[in-house]
């Protein structure tokens, strides 16, 4: 199992060298859901890097490091919705209800660690970081994609049986494979 730790100042390295030169995902640096669709496309690449650390270096936890020995080889994206300005956005992921709720959005697992449970690590470490600033519900937007395999660049949302692993339960499903999903805390 690997280890888990929050981003901080004295981590940043440890997720730069995780998410490597192109930020994991066209340049996305973990801000896609972050932004608007507007400003993620002035921002992709260098603009999102010098965005997110300066998110870091202001104090702010924006999500959770997967250690196996020294190396980051997972991350999970994990705050207060609210922070996700395109769920807000959203037809399929639009609010439950009027709750509060904690999000983890957004997964990023190095290729030679996948298949290893990193993913459903992340959760339920995410579960009590949460919990423990104060949430009472998290919840995630995985693809369930039927059993069927997926190119690792299309589920960055996460995948439906790590969330169930990890004890979360559907809220409510939009369609047909993006299901909100809870856990209470």
């Amino acid at each position: 199992m690997p280890t888990i730790k929050p981003l901080t100042p004295s981590r940043w390295k440890d997720f730069e060298a995780l998410f490597g030169p192109r930020g994991a995902c066209a340049g996305c640096w973990c801000l896609w859901n972050r932004q608007t669709a507007a400003e993620f496309r002035a921002n992709r690449g260098a603009k999102n890097k010098r965005h997110m650390r300066a998110i870091v270096r202001a104090g702010e936890v924006p999500g959770l490091l997967a250690y196996e020995g020294k190396r980051a080889v997972g991350w999970a994206a994990l705050a207060p919705r609210e922070a996700y300005r395109r769920l807000e956005t959203s037809r399929v992921l639009k609010p439950v209800d009027g709750r509060s709720v904690w999000s983890v959005p957004c997964f990023f697992t190095a290729k030679e660690a996948r298949g290893r449970g990193v993913t459903t690590a992340l959760l339920e470490a995410a579960a009590a970081y949460a919990a423990k600033k104060g949430a009472t519900m998290l919840e995630g937007y995985p693809i369930d994609t039927r059993g069927k395999k997926a190119p690792a660049a299309f589920v960055w949302w996460g995948l439906l049986p790590a969330f169930t692993r990890a004890g979360f339960k559907e809220a409510v499903r939009r369609s047909r494979t993006r299901p909100i999903m809870r856990r209470a805390l």
